[in-house]
């Protein structure tokens, strides 16, 4: 590392030297670390190219959910979901007791690490909604579904500031991890009424449905969440962009 001493301060790269700024003032060092021809091929870096894999079928395997509940995550808001996504899929990974080190996989049978996933950090469900929502998926007819007992949104919701109705969804994604680098899902999502959030509510039901040939043996993964909006001189706008929207994924169900 090098302090810069020029009274023209360089910010950037030029060949193999990088220019930078610090709280101590501008640096500049030579392009170091090992290529990557190394980390492929010298038995030293084993473990990298072990872990590296991993790493890189826990990710693909995270984006394949995520797109599959694409429709349904942009309902909320949270930029570092992906990272806890991948994590928790890396978790998913790990779980596999069978395979060696850098070929383990993501395995039907560990899936339930998934569970209670919440797309939204800042919302969990359960500081959102207090009243159970009872689940179901049944895969010999393709359906998942969620229902709730009769609430008053008053006691049983924690209403951020400004909001005026709220929204239940439900959906239901079968999810092919074994699809290579492609992403192959079946995706429903259903929604209810806008309600008010000063009233009380009848009993709710949603139910997803999705065509039983395109589930096969695939796990099938039902999401529940809590939407919130603010009228404005009779139109309905989703509150701070869904940012305090809680979306979570509730069941699991795998053969």
């Amino acid at each position: 590392m090098a302090r810069q001493k020029s009274f023209v301060k360089l910010e950037g790269r030029i060949g193999d030297l990088t220019f930078y700024k610090t709280k101590d003032g501008y640096q500049a060092r030579e392009k170091g670390g090992v290529s990557a021809s190394r980390i492929a091929s010298d038995p030293k870096f084993q473990r990298t190219r072990e872990n590296n894999a991993e790493f890189g079928r826990a990710n693909a395997s995270a984006k394949k959910l995520r797109d599959a509940f694409r429709a349904f995550i942009q309902l909320t808001s949270d930029s570092r979901m992906p990272n806890r996504l991948n994590s928790r899929m890396m978790r998913v990974l790990k779980a596999d007791a069978v395979s060696d080190r850098g070929e383990r996989k993501i395995l039907d049978e560990n899936l339930g690490i998934l569970n209670r996933f919440s797309f939204n950090a800042a919302a969990l469900l359960s500081n959102t909604l207090f009243e159970k929502v009872e689940s179901v998926i049944d895969r010999s007819t393709g359906t998942g579904g969620v229902s709730l007992n009769a609430l008053d949104p008053a006691v049983k919701i924690a209403k951020p500031a400004g909001a005026t109705h709220f929204q239940f969804s439900a959906a239901l994604a079968a999810v092919d991890f074994s699809a290579g680098e492609e992403s192959d899902y079946a995706f429903d999502m259903q929604e209810s009424d806008l309600w008010p959030l000063n009233a009380l509510i009848e009993a709710t039901e949603l139910s997803t449905s999705l065509a039983p040939a395109s589930i096969g043996e695939l796990p099938l993964f039902l999401g529940f969440g809590v939407s919130f909006y603010q009228e404005v001189n009779g139109k309905h706008y989703p509150l701070n962009n869904g940012a305090f929207n809680s979306l979570s994924i509730v069941k699991i169900d795998t053969i």
